[in-house]
Formats: structure tokens, sequence, C-alpha cells
């Protein structure tokens, strides 16, 4: 008989007594108190790269399994009218998580907990439809992808940051048996991304901008982009001229990892 596999809360709880993972739990936000981590967060090196992807405009914002709130309460506090979907009705990674902290914050953040892949709203109820390392976990990535378009509004915004990649099914296992947590509660994924673009195109959606690993500190958190350029100038000892590395140089050796897991952000509009 098969280990009885953990809820994600109970997963959460056991890497935070992990001695050895207290850095872990950190970068992942998954730390108490929960305002602090959210805090944080939204002064992150991530949370500012992302805002500086967001469209100027403010409006209505669905995040997409948004966990214990870090996105929401950031959103939030940047202006926008957010709607967090949550299944999960934990009190310490999911919606009741979410109520805690928009009541602590006063923020205007409405919860609904279901699934991504049936959204109780509207067609075109959204400017922005955001996900944090979601996308990855779908039951059904193409009636997810479809759920994400329905609820845009025409000329609306998505953007799904940090999704786990691979380069063909075969990775999967080496990937899933890296993870630290998916041997507790069995639930990550990965997808290639021609999967992930597919399932975007055929739901109607125009992919505008594909980030590898190395492009943006949304997926570099909690390294960053001058400590990328710091490693390559180190590699090719060009160490005083790390500043100058071009973009495009940075982008072509992202493209070439082939880490099983590795993070993309992609975005598009309706």
């Amino acid at each position: 008989m098969k280990d009885k596999k953990l809820t994600w809360e109970e997963s959460v709880l056991w890497l935070r007594n992990q001695p050895d993972k207290s850095d872990l739990v950190k970068y992942c936000f998954y730390d108490d108190p929960l305002i602090d981590a959210a805090k944080r967060y939204y002064n992150s090196s991530e949370w500012d790269a992302v805002r500086n992807l967001l469209p100027k405009t403010l409006g209505k914002a669905l995040d997409l399994g948004a966990g214990r709130g870090i996105s929401s309460y950031s959103l939030a506090k940047d202006g926008w009218e957010v709607t967090a979907l949550e299944p999960d009705s934990s009190e310490v990674v999911g919606a009741g998580a979410i109520r805690s902290l928009a009541r602590l914050e006063n923020l205007n953040i409405t919860i609904s907990e279901e699934k991504g892949e049936i959204l109780p709203f509207e067609e075109n109820s959204f400017d922005l439809v955001y996900g944090r390392a979601v996308m990855h976990h779908a039951d059904d990535l193409q009636r997810f992808c479809e759920q994400i378009s329905r609820v845009l509004k025409p000329g609306g915004v998505m953007f799904i940051s940090r999704e786990h990649v691979i380069d063909k099914k075969e990775d999967l296992q080496k990937f899933l048996d890296s993870h630290p947590l998916h041997h507790l509660y069995g639930g990550e994924n990965a997808y290639l991304v021609d999967e992930y673009l597919s399932a975007m195109k055929n739901a109607g959606l125009k992919v505008t901008k594909v980030l590898n690993p190395y492009q943006s500190n949304v997926n570099l958190f909690p390294s960053n982009t001058r400590g990328i350029k710091r490693r390559v100038a180190r590699k090719y000892k060009l160490r005083f001229l790390s500043p100058f590395i071009p973009k495009l140089l940075i982008k072509f050796l992202g493209d070439r990892l082939k880490t099983p897991g590795r993070l993309y952000t992609f975005s598009g509009v309706k």
C-alpha cells in the first residue's frame, strides 16, 4: 500500500519544520507572520519586474491559484480590484489565509474557492488574468486557457509567471524527483513550452512575450539578472564587463538551458 499523501498545508508545515530549509521557506514566502511575507514579496525584485510588465491602466484582476495571497496582496496594493481564485480553504496556504490578509490590510480582494478549469465568472469580466506558478498544476491545460480567454475582456492581458518547463516527457520524472515537496503531496507537474503556447493560442490568446529562465527577475528570484551577468562574466573571463553583457546573450544562454522544471513566464492578450 502506498504511503498516504499529505495535503498542501501539511506539506508546507513539514517544510517549515526542516532546519535546513529555512531559506527555501522564506524564498517561497511560506513563512509567518503572513503579512510580513506579503510585504516582503511586494518589495521583492520579482514583483518589481512583474509590475513593469503589467498594464499601466488598472482595472479588474483575477489572480488564479492565489495560494496564501501574496500576489493578490501586491495587485491590490498597486490599485487593482482583485478577485483571488483559490480552491484550497486552508488558513495557512489557501483561501482562509487570503481572507485574513485582506481583512488585516483592508484590501479590495474578493475570494472564490474554485479551480481554474471552472471559472465562475461571466465572459469578458477581467482586464487582467494573472497567475503565479499555477498553470502547470492544471488538470486540463487547454480548458484552463480557454477559461482564461473566456473571462478576459477583449484586449485584456494574460500574465502567467514562473511555470515549470521540460523539453521532453521523459524529463518530467526527473523534475518531480528533484522537487522538495512533490514526494509529500504529489501535486507538481510541468509541460513543454510548445504545449503552453499551443493551449494559449488555441484558446484565442495572442502570446506577446515568452521569458526564459534568465531573461527576467520574475523567473530568477531570489537571484536576479545582475547575478546571472556576473556568472556569465566569470565563465567567459569578462569579470569587469558584467554590466555590459547584452540581453541577447542572456536570452541565448537561457534558451540553451535544459534543466527539467526550469521557470518560464508568458504574457498575452485576447
